[in-house]
């Protein structure tokens, strides 16, 4: 059945949240096993930029931030590093408590927060610590630092803008949260004065960064079923924006792209996602929730390409690169995906335990963090 999964692990916890987490749903699946890695007949050579270890992951998902030229990361015992972009880790220090998410940061001030709730911001140069801040339940995803403001997620449906000098709050927003919804790291962008995030129940939302005011709310998916568990339908991974669009998949629902003046929308397309999407200039890459990650047209939405023999491997959102697009697995696999028509083009391993986090892209290549605690610069030029 299509929810067994999912149904198990609501029934084992009792609470109201589903996880996402790759490794869960393996440990509970009685579906077919993941792909096997299929031959590399000619591939693009992946060069290891550097590498550190930064601390594991334990059960939360961990990205790193890239600013003013240097990797901040951290880990779930509580480290935060700071690592110049040729890889000299500049600080190394410990936020005091064990982190639930990953770090944002623009150069000056790094931000991480706690299963408890409590934002802890560092000194950018030296690591020390700036401020503590409360907002009202744990904290997934990497808060963003935009100018004077701190934009932080909590997992219960609230967006709080904090002042980044003291940790003062400067506005909230807020939504009636659902009695069911997926438990995953959805962050939050910041473009053009406005903060976009999606939300249960399919919603994606704009706000003012000034002062929290809803722009306009647009619906990437709409709940369907009988039950609950059928209708759960959540916004996953990161909004992608561009210049006059922005772009968001849901669970169990769809990839949408909207109009990012008012959100009005322009094209959805059906297709249930666990991770997110990124967009170059003429497509958009999704990976569905069985492991087949697809092209879309940017312009329509109709599909250009789909690589679908990466079942099951528990894959990270596309990252694109260029020439290739780049998906990171369960394994520790890096999979390199021609741009144009999604076949095999490279590969490279690192640790061997899971990326469960994003890519995040590099001037001259990207990074991957690992379950186990490894960050990797890597780069196909």
């Amino acid at each position: 059945m299509r929810y067994l999964a999912l149904l198990a692990l609501l029934l084992a916890s009792g609470c109201s949240s589903v996880s996402l987490n790759p490794l869960d749903w393996f440990a509970k699946d009685t579906r077919p096993k993941m792909a096997e890695l299929p031959e590399l007949r000619a591939s693009v050579p992946v060069r290891v930029l550097w590498q550190t270890n930064v601390g594991a992951a334990g059960s939360a998902v961990f990205s790193p931030a890239v600013a003013a030229g240097s990797v901040f990361a951290a880990a779930q015992d509580g480290t935060v590093v700071r690592i110049e972009a040729g890889g000299r880790q500049l600080w190394r220090v410990s936020a005091g408590q064990p982190l639930s998410g990953g770090v944002g940061a623009d150069g000056s001030l790094a931000v991480v927060g706690t299963a408890e709730g409590e934002v802890i911001a560092l000194d950018g140069a030296s690591g020390e610590l700036r401020w503590r801040a409360r907002v009202s339940s744990e904290v997934l995803s990497a808060p963003v630092v935009a100018g004077d403001l701190v934009i932080v997620r909590s997992a219960d449906s609230r967006i709080f803008a904090l002042d980044a000098r003291d940790g003062k709050r400067r506005w909230a927003y807020q939504r009636a949260a659902p009695a069911l919804s997926v438990r995953t790291p959805v962050g939050i962008a910041v473009t053009r004065g406005l903060v976009l995030a999606g939300f249960s129940g399919g919603k994606l939302v704009a706000l003012a960064l000034a002062n929290g005011a809803l722009r306009w709310e647009a619906t990437v998916a709409a709940p369907r079923g009988a039950t609950e568990l059928e209708r759960v339908t959540d916004v996953v991974g990161l909004p992608w924006v561009a210049e006059r669009e922005a772009c968001a998949a849901a669970y169990q629902g769809r990839v949408a792209c909207f109009d990012l003046a008012n959100g009005s929308p322009l094209w959805a397309r059906a297709m249930s996602s666990t991770t997110g999407l990124d967009a170059d200039a003429r497509l958009v890459f999704v990976g569905d929730e069985k492991g087949s990650v697809h092209a879309l047209d940017r312009s329509g939405g109709s599909s250009v390409w789909t690589q679908d023999r990466l079942a099951r491997r528990g894959l990270t959102a596309p990252l694109a690169l260029g020439r290739q697009v780049a998906v990171g697995d369960v394994q520790g696999f890096v999979h390199l995906l021609a741009r144009d028509d999604g076949s095999f083009v490279g590969r490279a391993a690192t640790d061997g335990s899971a990326i469960q986090a994003n890519p995040v892209r590099l001037d001259n290549g990207f990074l991957v963090q690992t379950r186990g605690g490894g960050l990797y610069a890597l780069s196909t030029q």
